[in-house]
Formats: C-alpha cells, structure tokens, sequence
C-alpha cells in the first residue's frame, strides 16, 4: 500500500469529523451521522484509489452511500478494502458526550474480515497484554493475567466496557475481581484505541459490540502491537445466513487479530468529540482544529495530526 496515502485518509475523517461535529450537542443521532457520511462519501471521491467498502452503512438496499460493496475513489491506484464508521458514537456526539470518532481501517485486498453487521464478543488490549488473555477464560482470570505481566495488582486496573443491560453479570464480576470500570454509552472502537494509551487509563476492553467496529478496532491494535480476540454473536437466523454468505461457516470460530485484520493494514481517525484518545473538533470564527490519529501496521508508525482548516480557502468543508 502506498503510504502516501496516508494524509489523503486523514484528509476524509477530518471532513467527517468536522461536519458531524457541528450538531454535536443537537439531539440528532440520524442528522449527525448522515452529515459524516456525505461529507466522507464525498472526500473519497478525490483519494487516488480503486477501494471496496467492506464495512460500510449496510447492504445496498439499505443504505445510498457507502454501502457494502460500494466502489470508492477515483478509480486508479492500488486495489484496497475499506472498512469505516464515518461517526462511530453517533450517540455520543449527539448528546455532546466523550469519544466519538470517524475513523477508516484500509488494507489491500482480502485484509480485512468481511463481518456481518451483528454482535461480537470482544476481548482488547495493548502490547503488553498480546498473547496474555483469552476470550474463552473468565473475566476474572485475564485481568489476574493481565495483573501478572503489569507487574501489578487486580484493582489497579481499569476494564472499559459498554454500559449495556446484556454487560450486567459481566460488569459484576468485574467489580467482584476488585479491578475498576470505565463504563461507555458508545464507541467501543475509541475503547480499544484506549488500551493503547500510554497514560493506563484503560487495560482491556470487554463485552458484546457491533462486529464491524471489531473488525476496525483490530485494525487499530494491529497497528499499535495491541491484541484482539472476537467471536461473532448472532441474534437470529436470518444474521447467521448472512454471515454464512460472507465466507463464515464457522458462528462459533474465535477470530484472531490476524483474522480480522491482516497484511499492510491502515488505520485514521479523527475525534469528533473530546475523548481518551483523540481531541474533538474546535471551532473558532475562521475554521476549525482537528486532531487525527492516522498508523500503519508495516512500519508501525503512528502519526498525531493537528490541524487547522481555514474554511475561506476550503470550501467544500
């Protein structure tokens, strides 16, 4: 892949960020995603490449852009898969909380898992942590694991997890094993990005999400030496066919991170709303500050972006 490609990729969920991040605060999830998507839509056109979205807005007849399957870019360039949320917390940014991003994983062809849009058990951690956990162990032993080779106790970790009724005997167990909680109403990807921080203030990630966000947040970790593990959790027949037609014979199968992502993989993101990870949008009379995360797994790389967009010489923002 082409790392020149890179600031092109940034260039996309910077404009993402910035147009969803105009009605943070609103009330209005649908209007505020639906302005991540055009204004995402919009900026691939210009990136030089022949990509497929694999992870997109949905099926085709489900979503007009951005849909799976969809061709992006101009047509020339290297043949990529994209996997996107072009405002991943379309909740968080709604009600002007913490943590929402729009974020891009890219890789070049057959990189990317092609996951169904269902749940997915999900376990994460930073580098320390690889190879350390396993999925199909009780939470209380990864984080007695995860303690063990940090060199510290149970209860000075913090395991962030979705504030979900279905997360209830999880988060009890949690509590029980004596580590602490960073509790989301959204954004597991920003979740996993955060295990990676050098400040500690979140482990590991665990619980049930949205199994494309997985396949992005594996993108991410790839980058960054992290590990992720993900079992998908269908809800009913109809998720398990469509899986099926994916390639996924296996419901039960535990993906690897080198499962759902593998190869030269890409991964940008820009903070809509201030999180753990990323700055959210600033606006000021001018423009607007943005502040971008954009890595590669080939060379492990990882660029922090600010940058200033002055909106009288960039109008299409």
């Amino acid at each position: 892949m082409n790392r020149n490609l890179a600031l092109e990729f940034v260039r996309v969920t910077e404009m993402a960020a910035i147009s969803s991040a105009r009605l943070m605060g609103r009330g209005d999830e649908k209007a505020a995603d639906q302005a991540a998507v055009d204004a995402m839509r919009s900026m691939l056109d210009s990136v030089e490449c022949d990509a497929t979205v694999v992870i997109g807005e949905g099926e085709r007849d489900e979503a007009p852009m951005l849909y799976i399957g969809e061709k992006v870019g101009t047509g020339n360039g290297p043949k990529l898969e994209i996997a996107l949320d072009p405002l991943e917390g379309t909740t968080v940014c709604a009600i002007g909380a913490s943590n929402s991003i729009s974020v891009m994983a890219i890789a070049n062809e057959g990189g990317l898992l092609h996951a169904p849009d269902t749940y997915m058990k999900k376990i994460a951690v930073g580098a320390i942590g690889k190879g350390i956990v396993d999925i199909n162990e009780t939470p209380t032993e990864n984080l007695r694991r995860l303690a063990e080779v940090k060199k510290c106790r149970v209860n000075d970790l913090t395991a962030c997890i979705l504030d979900r009724e279905r997360h209830a005997d999880l988060i009890a167990e949690v509590r029980e094993a004596g580590a602490r909680i960073k509790l989301i109403g959204d954004g597991d990807v920003a979740g996993a990005l955060a295990c990676c921080g050098e400040r500690g203030e979140v482990d590991i990630l665990m619980g049930t999400g949205g199994a494309p966000e997985g396949v992005i947040a594996a993108a991410a970790l790839q980058c960054m030496g992290g590990d992720f593990q993900g079992i998908l959790q269908p809800r009913n027949e109809e998720e398990i066919v469509r899986a099926k037609k994916m390639g996924i014979d296996d419901i039960t199968k535990v993906f690897s991170i080198d499962e759902l992502a593998s190869g030269d993989v890409m991964f940008v993101a820009t903070g809509v709303t201030t999180g753990t990870f990323l700055k959210g949008v600033g606006f000021t009379p001018w423009g607007a500050f943005t502040h971008s995360i954009v890595m590669r797994s080939a060379s492990g790389t990882i660029r922090q972006i600010k940058a200033e967009h002055h909106f009288d010489t960039k109008p299409r923002y």
